[in-house]
């Protein structure tokens, strides 16, 4: 007998998802579900424990999940050598050989579930599943983060057409996002915001699956994702009614002494405007404790899409550099700054990759 759903989650933003997915469900199907947190991107804390109290987990697992970096003897696999044909035999055995590395850190039989939910299957765990031949739905990893590139396209730009048949087809390599044979379809918010019309791209918008959650749900969500609840809700009473107040949300960008440059400049840039808040990134290692003491500071565990759910709080406007902002409703003003902003930080050549979606970009200053 099988045992239901499991899903692989290596953010917070992951869980939080994986949570709606299952309050969608029919109420004979919940309560048949268990989640996997990855450590490979993520500290999560306490928070097992808590996902299980809540009733729509049986159980969770932790998955110590290797990057490739980890293993020496797969860098030989991983150089340039000047062409495609000269590169996909060391591509095909890289594959193979970091699927069995992989596989004595899998904490769980994905066989013995119904079905298998992976976000970001880029990781190693999309390779572990196509090389074990185990089908599952890819989940995007962020809100519309293929609006500025489809990382498939952009990680195999040459010799495209041959890579995916040997991905798709043969199952000789991976590519992520959809483009491996055993990705049976991969569930994205909008596909009107996706430069691909590729078949196996499923809409399930986040919106409507949020528009859905009533007062316990949203309950159920804060008591999961914020351990201490009272020095949230004192956070929110100190936003005062007749101020200006800005959340910038921090992300992890660049190297560490870029990222605090950049956020110093914007925390100087719109504290002319009004008080600053700070929402730090889950993968934001930055020491914002140390480095920007008198801003407040929402808890990285907590996802952004959970501060709606506190009644009272309100941010005259948000900004971000690359965060999608689409499912934000506590702000009146969006602010997405994007390419040309971090072009002053970094050479522009490293996001040479980045093609700004126009309507994605619209579509979230709407919300």
């Amino acid at each position: 007998m099988k045992k239901g759903r499991i899903y692989v989650c290596h953010t917070f933003y992951h869980v939080y998802i994986s949570f709606l997915k299952e309050f969608a469900l029919p109420e004979a199907e919940k309560g048949n579900a268990s989640i996997v947190l990855s450590k490979m991107s993520n500290d999560f804390g306490d928070i097992a424990g808590r996902i299980v109290k809540s009733g729509y987990f049986k159980e969770t697992f932790e998955y110590d999940e290797k990057r490739d970096t980890e293993f020496p003897e797969l860098a030989k696999y991983r150089k340039d050598r000047g062409n495609i044909l000269l590169n996909m035999i060391p591509r095909i055995i890289f594959t193979s050989k970091y699927a069995k590395l992989q596989e004595a850190y899998v904490p769980v039989d994905f066989r013995e579930y119904d079905e298998v939910y992976v976000f970001c299957d880029n990781d190693p765990i999309g390779v572990f599943l196509n090389k074990k031949r185990i089908h599952y739905h890819a989940v995007e990893d962020g809100l519309n983060y293929l609006a500025s590139f489809v990382n498939a396209k952009a990680d195999n730009k040459g010799g495209f057409a041959i890579k995916k048949f040997m991905s798709m087809k043969l199952n000789l390599i991976f590519m992520q996002d959809g483009y491996s044979k055993y990705c049976d379809d991969m569930e994205v918010n909008d596909l009107s915001v996706i430069d691909d019309d590729f078949y196996k791209y499923k809409e399930v918008p986040r919106a409507k699956l949020e528009a859905a959650l009533d007062d316990e749900k949203k309950e159920t969500l804060v008591r999961v994702f914020v351990k201490d609840i009272d020095k949230i809700r004192e956070g929110i009473q100190s936003l005062g009614k007749d101020s200006r107040n800005i959340l910038i949300l921090t992300e992890p960008l660049c190297t560490l002494d870029v990222r605090e440059r950049i956020f110093r400049d914007l925390s100087e840039q719109y504290g002319k405007e009004g008080l600053v808040f700070f929402k730090v990134h889950p993968r934001d290692e930055l020491d914002y404790d140390k480095l920007f003491p008198d801003i407040f500071r929402f808890d990285k565990r907590v996802p952004m899409e959970l501060l709606n759910f506190f009644p009272g709080l309100h941010f005259n406007k948000v900004v971000s550099v690359f965060t999608q902002l689409g499912s934000i409703k506590f702000a009146d003003e969006k602010v997405y700054l994007g390419v040309k902003f971090m072009d002053k930080y970094e050479d522009p050549s490293v996001h040479g990759n980045i093609v700004e979606n126009e309507a994605a970009i619209k579509a979230d200053s709407r919300g």
